[in-house]
C-alpha cells in the first residue's frame, strides 16, 4: 500500500513486541492465575530462557542485505557446517559461505532443466540433496561444494530425506514416488538401484519425509494428509520409543479431519517436536513426537489476520489499512499458485521458538509461552516465504581437523558464529532476503542494500543504457479531467523518481488513472492503476529506493513526492501537498517535483466530496501526462 499519514507519523510502523514487555505481561498474568510458589518460579524461569534465546536470534526489523538468482528463488538452506543453499525455478543451486558478517558466494550448478521440486541436508550437513521431474536426484558434497552424483530414477521424485541406514550404519536418502504410495532407499554413492522399497506404510502417494535420528524412524505424510511413523527395517513398524501404541492415541488424524495436508516438516533441533506449515488453511501445527499429540496451533488464515486487523486496538499488528488492503489481495494470489507451498518454517537452536512466514511478517513465537515475541519483516513490502536459520555452528564442524589444511572459504576466513541470521524467499522475488542483528540503515551510502549479483541479460543492459541517450525529464503536464497542473521535475536531486513517473507517463500508464484519496488540507493522490491504493509498480518491476535531499522539504504546498509503505518501497503512487507545511514527511517520501501552474485545479480536486475511506464518490482522473525536458519548445 501506498500512502500518506496525515497526522505525521510513518504509514507503516514496525511493532515487533519488545521481549520484556512481553515478560512482564506474562509474569503478572501467571502471578494472578497461579497461587504456587513453585508455578511462579517455572514460568519466571521460562521467560528468562525465552529471553536467552531470542537475544541469539535476528533482531532487526527489516531486512539488512538480499542476493539476486537469475530466476524467482523458491527454496532456500542451511547446513550447520556454515554454508547457505539457495534454489531457484530454472533448476539452480548456489553455495554461500557464512562469514563472521554476512555471506560469500561460493560455486553455483544448474541442477536441474526445471524447477527444483525437493531438496534435503544431511544431518551432519556435509551432504545435499535436490530432485525434479527430469526423473533425477542430484547429490552435492557440501564441505567441498561439488555434485558428486546422481540418482536416475524411472519415476517422477516427491520428496526427500537423508537417514541413518540400521543395516549398515551408512548414510542413505529416501526418495519417495510423487505417483505412487512407495518410498525407496539409495546409497547416494553407487549407483541407481534402490537398497530396499517401502510400499505398505501408505496409500496415496508421500509428499513429505523427516527422519529423526533419535528414535531412527521417518515421519511421512501422504496427499490425503495421513501422519504414519516407520522405522527403516522389515517391517517399518513404530519406533519402540514413541508413547503410543496405536495411532488413535494421537492428534495425527488432524489433517485427516481439518481436510487438509501440509507442504513442510521440520524437526526441532532436540527432535521432540515437528512443525508442519499446511497452505491449504494457513495454519502452522506443533507436534509432540514422542506422544503424536498436537502441542501448539497458529491460524494465518485470510480470516483470522481479519479480525485481528479489526480487533488490534493496541495495534501490535495492526497495519495502514491501505497497506492492509494491498497486502491481503498479494495473500489471496499467492494461495492460488503452487508458489505457497514453498512456506516453510524453522526452530532455533534451543528449540524454545518457532519462526514462520505470515502476512504480517516473520513471527517469532514463543512455543512455552505460546506468545508472539517479535515481528521481523513488518515494514518491508515482501510476502516472506522459505525460512532458514543460521546461528551457530555444530562444534563438531567447527573442530573438524580436516579444514585446517583446506583451501575452501570456511578455512580461509573462519567460522561466522557471532551473526545470527534468518534467510528467506519470497513470493515472485529473484532474490533471497537476510534478516540480522543490524538494520540496513548502517550500510553506507556506496554499498547497496539490494546486491546486484547477477550479470544482466542482453535485454537488461539495453535498458539500463537507455536513460544515458536520453534527457531528463524536467517538467509534466498532468491533463485531468479537472484541468491541466503544470510541474517542475528535479531530476538532479531524484533521478530514479523522475524517471519512474515520466517513463510511466510516456507509455500511457496514469492513463485513466483517478486520484483515489482526497485528505482536505492536507494532500491529493494518485498514480495507482488498480484505483484503491494497493497496485501499482515502478517501471522496473520492483520497488526502488529513496532519494532524500536536504535542499528539498516539504515546507512548500504544491509539493509533489512518492507514496510509499515505508523505507524503499517506491513504486508508480505519488501525492501532491495542499498544507503549507508537512515537515513529518521529510526523509520519508521522495520529493521529485512542484506543482508551478494549475493550483485551482488542485484545489478543486481537493474540494471532492469523499467517503469514509477519502476516496471521491466520483472519479476524477487522469487523462493523461505530457512530458517535457531542457530545450523543448
Amino acid at each position: 500500500m501506498r500512502s500518506v499519514d496525515k497526522r505525521g507519523a510513518e504509514v507503516l510502523h514496525s511493532e515487533g513486541d519488545d521481549l520484556s514487555d512481553t515478560a512482564v505481561q506474562v509474569a503478572r498474568f501467571d502471578r494472578g492465575k497461579q497461587t504456587s510458589s513453585s508455578a511462579k518460579r517455572r514460568a519466571l524461569e521460562s521467560l528468562s530462557l525465552d529471553s536467552k534465546a531470542l537475544e541469539q536470534l535476528p533482531c532487526a526489523k527489516m531486512y539488512e542485505k538480499s542476493y539476486m538468482h537469475r530466476d524467482i528463488v523458491s527454496h532456500i538452506a542451511v547446513t550447520n557446517t556454515g554454508f547457505v543453499i539457495t534454489m531457484s525455478t530454472d533448476g539452480r543451486v548456489k553455495f554461500w559461505k557464512k562469514r563472521d558478517k554476512g555471506i560469500e558466494f561460493v560455486k553455483t550448478f544448474r541442477a536441474h532443466l526445471g524447477p527444483i521440486s525437493a531438496y534435503a541436508v544431511s544431518l551432519d550437513g556435509h551432504m545435499f540433496a535436490t530432485a525434479s521431474a527430469d526423473k533425477t536426484v542430484k547429490i552435492f558434497d557440501v564441505v567441498n561444494f561439488d555434485m558428486i552424483g546422481i540418482i536416475d530414477t524411472d519415476f517422477v521424485p516427491g520428496a526427500l530425506c537423508w537417514i541413518k541406514d540400521p543395516l549398515d550404519q551408512s548414510v542413505g536418502v529416501v526418495v519417495t514416488d510423487y505417483d505412487t504410495p512407495a518410498a525407496y532407499v539409495f546409497d547416494p554413492y553407487s549407483g541407481t538401484e534402490p537398497k530396499r522399497v517401502v510400499d505398505r506404510i501408505h496409500r496415496q502417494p508421500i509428499l513429505l519425509v523427516a527422519y529423526n535420528p533419535v528414535a531412527d524412524c521417518v515421519v511421512s505424510v501422504d496427499k490425503g494428509g495421513m501422519v504414519e511413523y516407520w522405522t527403516l527395517e522389515e517391517p517399518f513398524t513404530l519406533p519402540e520409543s514413541i508413547d503410543f501404541k496405536l495411532k488413535s492415541q494421537t492428534d495425527l488424524y488432524e489433517f485427516k479431519k481439518s481436510k487438509c495436508v501440509p507442504s513442510s516438516l521440520v524437526f526441532s533441533p532436540d527432535f521432540e517436536l515437528f512443525a508442519c506449515v499446511s497452505v491449504t488453511d494457513s495454519t502452522i501445527r506443533v507436534f509432540k513426537f514422542s506422544t503424536g499429540k498436537l502441542y501448539r496451533k497458529y491460524d494465518e488464515s485470510i480470516g483470522a489476520i481479519n479480525s485481528i486487523q479489526q480487533s488490534d486496538e493496541g495495534g501490535r499488528f495492526k497495519l495502514d489499512d491501505m497497506e492492509f488492503g494491498r497486502r491481503m489481495a498479494t495473500e489471496n494470489e499467492l494461495l492460488k499458485s503452487s508458489d505457497a507451498k514453498t512456506a516453510t518454517a524453522t526452530f532455533d537452536t534451543s528449540g524454545r521458538l518457532l519462526l514462520y512466514p505470515s502476512l504480517l511478517g516473520i513471527k517469532v513465537v514463543s512455543l512455552s509461552t505460546n506468545k508472539v515475541v517479535c515481528v521481523l519483516g513488518k515494514p518491508d513490502p515482501h510476502r516472506f516465504l522459505s525460512v532458514a536459520l543460521f546461528q551457530t555452528l555444530s562444534s563438531d564442524a567447527a573442530q573438524r581437523p580436516e579444514l585446517a589444511g583446506s583451501s575452501n572459504p570456511e578455512a580461509e576466513h573462519g567460522i561466522g558464529t557471532s551473526d545470527p541470521t534468518l534467510f528467506c524467499t519470497a513470493y515472485k522475488r529473484k532474490r533471497f532476503y537476510m534478516f540480522t542483528q543490524e538494520e540496513p540503515d548502517h550500510i553506507a551510502q556506496d554499498s547497496a542494500r539490494d546486491v546486484f549479483n547477477e550479470k544482466p541479460t542482453r535485454e537488461e543492459a539495453s535498458l539500463a543504457v537507455m536513460p544515458s541517450k536520453q534527457r531528463s525529464a524536467t517538467s509534466a503536464i498532468l491533463h485531468t479531467t479537472l484541468g491541466d497542473i503544470h510541474i517542475v521535475l528535479f531530476p538532479e536531486h531524484a533521478p530514479k523518481a523522475v524517471e519512474n513517473f515520466s517513463v510511466h507517463s510516456k507509455n500511457g500508464y496514469y492513463n485513466g488513472i483517478i486520484f483515489h484519496r482526497v485528505i482536505k488540507r492536507f494532500m491529493i493522490q494518485t498514480g495507482d492503476p488498480l484505483g484503491d491504493g494497493t497496485g501499482g509498480e515502478s517501471v522496473w518491476g520492483s520497488p526502488f529506493a529513496d532519494e532524500f535531499s536536504p535542499k528539498l522539504r516539504h515546507d512548500h504546498p504544491y509539493t509533489l513526492s512518492m507514496a510509499n509503505s515505508g523505507p524503499r518501497t517506491n513504486g508508480s503512487q505519488f501525492f501532491i501537498t495542499t498544507v503549507d507545511s508537512a515537515p513529518w514527511l521529510d526523509d520519508k517520501h521522495t520529493i521529485f517535483g512542484r506543482v508551478v501552474a494549475g493550483s485551482d485545479v488542485i484545489h478543486l480536486i481537493e474540494s471532492a466530496k469523499t467517503d469514509k475511506r477519502d476516496k471521491p464518490l466520483e472519479d476524477i482522473a487522469i487523462l493523461n501526462i505530457q512530458i517535457g525536458h531542457k530545450g523543448d519548445d
